[in-house]
């Protein structure tokens, strides 16, 4: 838990005073906490307390006086939310999307897991609606924590006391330590695109985001991996402490960073959209209109992932990524075989919703053996998750 960041979004139930005790076990574990609180949970438990013991104003609104409490800044912060208590109004509020207030708006923007601590009477659990909120919670990929069996607020005995604090944050823990697949691994991931000037106002350069190449980052980042991100020209930016961002403007920059860092690392993913060429000529100043056509005479650029593929040592693991329009998976073939990759992501144009400043992507992987594995339309995010996960199948064959 040392190092987390954990929202602890806390509901209006009389097992509010529970959170005092668990955002302190939080902070006892080396996490670094931010409690949200809805309206009515202040009346079971005063801001005052959770405040003084996470060492943090708590959020109880989206806009306080004149400042805004960014949901959404919160949501790519944390590597986890906590709901705890998650009353049954709460849950039917995040199964349907009801955003109004600062615990659903955070639920809604969070790109973490987010764990569910039920807590309502015996009755208000059993009922089909409650399950069926839960039911759809579940299949969005939330974490459902077990609620208890035992006395309950109305005088009743039986299931739906919220979990004990000590058990959430073993539930977490388990969680945590079930995901550092790749601590102590040294990551390089290449990411958007290069402008290769034309002059000291124009460039040749493409539509990459940078997005893809990002999300990859960060999900080898919440699995321990030690990342080195060089990044073209992009507005994106991580909160992430074990990322470095080394930023870049052409290939010729993205090459000297990534030749600098390859030798030392485990894994290298080269998800940037590199330009192929760049003019011969740079204009000294901004090149005027003239009558008649102008032509640019191009160069080739470095192939970053074929020269250093010639220089992959045994047991690092390349992958890289081939963004077709035509004749898709045989070039993709071709460039799994010349550049020496382990792996190679395959997309294409054609698709709707992937490729260049979507936040979906549909790819298929490649590998060689005539290795095979499709992917349906996801979040870059989720598709993120899924090349880590495949890289992980080849670094644990590569160790046995």
């Amino acid at each position: 838990m040392k190092g987390r960041k954990i929202i602890l979004a806390i509901t209006g139930s009389i097992a509010a005073y529970k959170a005092a005790f668990l955002t302190r076990l939080f902070i006892k574990a080396g996490a670094e906490v931010q409690v949200l609180m809805t309206p009515s949970a202040t009346a079971f438990v005063a801001p005052l307390t959770l405040s003084t013991l996470s060492k943090r104003p708590v959020h109880t609104q989206v806009v306080s006086g004149d400042s805004w409490n960014s949901h959404v800044d919160l949501g790519l912060w944390a590597d986890a939310m906590v709901v705890a208590p998650a009353t049954a109004n709460t849950l039917a509020r995040l199964a349907n999307g009801i955003c109004d207030n600062i615990v659903a708006a955070t639920y809604l923007s969070a790109r973490c897991p987010v764990f569910l601590a039920p807590a309502m009477d015996l009755d208000m659990w059993k009922h089909p609606s409650t399950k069926r909120n839960v039911d759809l919670l579940k299949s969005y990929g939330n974490q459902v924590i077990p609620v208890g069996h035992g006395e309950l607020a109305s005088g009743l005995t039986g299931d739906g006391r919220m979990a004990e604090p000590e058990d959430i944050v073993h539930f977490l823990q388990k969680h945590f330590s079930g995901t550092q697949h790749f601590a102590g691994q040294k990551v390089l991931v290449t990411a958007g695109p290069t402008y290769e000037p034309l002059d000291p106002v124009r460039f040749i350069g493409n539509r990459s985001s940078g997005k893809m190449g990002l999300a990859i980052a960060q999900s080898f980042a919440k699995k321990g991996a030690q990342v080195k991100l060089v990044l073209g020209p992009s507005k994106l930016k991580t909160e992430l402490k074990n990322i470095e961002t080394i930023r870049v403007a052409t290939a010729k920059e993205m090459f000297n960073a990534a030749a600098m860092l390859f030798p030392k690392m485990d894994i290298a993913v080269f998800a940037a959209a590199v330009a192929d060429y760049r003019p011969k000529n740079i204009a000294e100043q901004k090149i005027k209109k003239k009558g008649g056509d102008m032509s640019i005479e191009l160069e080739r650029t470095t192939d970053i992932a074929f020269t250093l593929g010639k220089e992959k040592k045994k047991g690092q693991i390349t992958v890289g990524f081939a963004l077709e329009t035509n004749d898709g998976e045989t070039n993709a073939h071709k460039k799994l075989e010349k550049k020496n990759f382990d792996m190679i992501v395959l997309n294409s144009l054609r698709d709707a919703g992937a490729g260049f400043g979507f936040d979906t992507n549909k790819i298929t992987i490649l590998k060689k053996g005539n290795i095979r594995k499709d992917f349906k339309l996801k979040s870059k995010t989720e598709v993120a998750e899924d090349i880590v996960a495949e890289v992980l199948s080849l670094k644990n064959k590569k160790e046995i």
